[in-house]
């Protein structure tokens, strides 16, 4: 069974996720997607489910098929001035601004969100599993942030951020430690991974 294709009959919804939450370096990356009503991707799902190969994939269908979409980034050192859930909830506001087509429902991927611009929007646990726009969100928040964390791996190649994309793999905890920190690292979770190399 597929993804759902939209939460309201009426209504211009925009699905929204974010990508890099978890991550010690490198920014949090954030896409909105509005898709036809009646568009059926049955290939969509969460960026998480599918192969790097099948996420390129889908990433140039969304950018051809989508009624509009916005990337939003926000880099390491805002996310240490604000933290990381006001971080996402920034991103997915930066991704929103980029819109072409001004959207009258969100649809957010889990279950906090700050109100944009006075636009209803819902929550929906697990929602880049359950709508297409959420799951089309999802591959353009993940592959683009992916392609800026290869981008910068090249800059900083120690941390193999090609292959971890800035998450607490055990071999990027080791390079902090071997190696410190750089620019693109997020300081306010540093200190408690350098102190935990064993998990």
């Amino acid at each position: 069974m597929g993804l759902l294709t939209h939460y309201s009959d009426c209504l211009i919804e925009a699905g929204c996720d974010e990508a890099g939450r978890g991550c010690l370096a490198g920014p949090v990356v954030a896409a909105a997607v509005v898709l036809k009503k009646d568009a059926d991707f049955p290939e969509l799902n969460d960026s998480k489910q599918l192969t790097e190969k099948k996420r390129m994939q889908l990433r140039e269908l969304v950018m051809k098929e989508a009624l509009s979409y916005g990337i939003g980034v926000v880099t390491a050192q805002e996310i240490d001035e604000i933290n990381i859930l006001n971080a996402s909830f920034l991103a997915m506001h930066r991704a929103l601004d980029e819109l072409k087509l001004q959207p009258e429902l969100l649809l957010i991927d889990g279950n906090r969100f700050n109100p944009y611009k006075g636009t209803k929007h819902v929550c929906i646990v697990g929602g880049d599993a359950k709508y297409q726009s959420i799951a089309a969100a999802s591959i353009l928040a993940k592959t683009t942030r992916d392609l800026m964390m290869e981008q910068y791996g090249e800059q900083y190649p120690v941390y193999n951020w090609k292959k971890n994309k800035g998450y607490p793999t055990r071999e990027h905890k080791q390079a902090i430690a071997d190696h410190g920190t750089t620019p693109l690292h997020r300081m306010t979770f540093n200190m408690a991974i350098q102190l935990k190399l064993d998990i």
